[in-house]
């Protein structure tokens, strides 16, 4: 019994001190002042960036899971929930750890920004718009020459959810696309050609990266190494993958774990730029360069 009243006097006291710091809150705002304000506003705009940030990034995600414990750490200390909060709130020492161990790409692309005074770049939305379509032109007119020549190819055009762990297992580029680097990068006595080459933001960000390999059971047995890392990605993210078959020469496109394969360069060029250039839903778009690819595969 002396139990439940210590835990009961322990709910209370926490409910007091809760209270205690929405008073001084509701005091705060009374009192404050314009510069508080402009303060207020500012943190709030870096927050929001900061939240754009991460939203282009697989780390969103962690991000709505954080905010989940700490709502429910709120609503267990409210409630009165002793134990649960106190397993929570302790255990918030070693979550600081942990986000910075998960999101290390990410802090680590802010720092490397910072100190090369891009701050800007980061914290305002990029219109990039003319790059990704002069990137979807190269990438259109190397395959086709490669694809005539047989020439293998693998290509990530990344999205929202950001390839960093993908990136890291490549060399980095960071170079404008163009039909005669992308077809030296996939030559077959080039050292990259073996790998997958990423577009980011239209531009060459790194190649011969390491892909995931599909584990379905439904691809055909004909499919090579390329075709199964292409649609392994195109499960795993949100990208839209190119592959150039080195037997064939056909050119197929994975989106969503799916492939179409004997693509024309005309139906290439009209499914990145469908998936790449529009600002509709991801979900619509899927469905507009599915529907595109059927109608370049039925005239076959």
């Amino acid at each position: 019994m002396e139990t439940f009243q210590n835990i009961f006097n322990t709910a209370a006291f926490q409910n007091f001190d809760l209270l205690s710091s929405l008073r001084s809150s509701v005091n705060s705002l009374q009192t404050a002042g314009l510069m508080d304000v402009v303060d207020v506003l500012i943190v709030a705009y870096i927050i929001y960036r900061v939240m754009k940030l991460l939203k282009d990034t697989s780390a969103a995600r962690l991000v709505k899971g954080i905010i989940v414990l700490l709502l429910v750490m709120l609503l267990a200390s409210v409630a009165g929930l002793t134990t649960i909060s106190f397993i929570l709130r302790n255990s918030l020492g070693i979550g600081v750890f942990a986000v910075i161990v998960i999101f290390q790409p990410e802090l680590r692309r802010l720092l490397e920004q910072l100190g090369k005074g891009n701050l800007s770049r980061l914290l305002t939305p990029a219109d990039n718009k003319d790059e990704i379509e002069e990137a979807i032109g190269a990438t259109v007119a190397a395959c086709a020459d490669m694809s005539r020549s047989r020439t293998g190819v693998l290509i990530v055009f990344e999205r929202r959810e950001r390839l960093g762990e993908i990136v890291a297992t490549g060399t980095l580029l960071d170079a404008d696309p163009s039909p005669e680097l992308l077809k030296n990068i996939f030559f077959k006595n080039s050292p990259l050609h073996d790998g997958a080459l990423i577009m980011r933001d239209g531009r060459i960000c790194a190649a011969g990266c390491v892909l995931p390999l599909s584990g379905s059971q439904n691809l055909s047995r004909d499919l090579g190494t390329r075709h199964r890392a292409a649609v392994g990605m195109s499960e795993s993210s949100d990208s839209v993958l190119v592959v150039v078959s080195e037997e064939t020469g056909a050119i197929s496109v994975a989106i969503g774990g799916m492939l179409k394969r004997h693509l024309s360069p005309e139906v290439l060029k009209k499914v990145l730029e469908s998936e790449l250039l529009t600002e509709e839903k991801p979900e619509k778009n899927r469905l507009t360069a599915l529907r595109n690819i059927w109608k370049g595969g039925a005239g076959k």
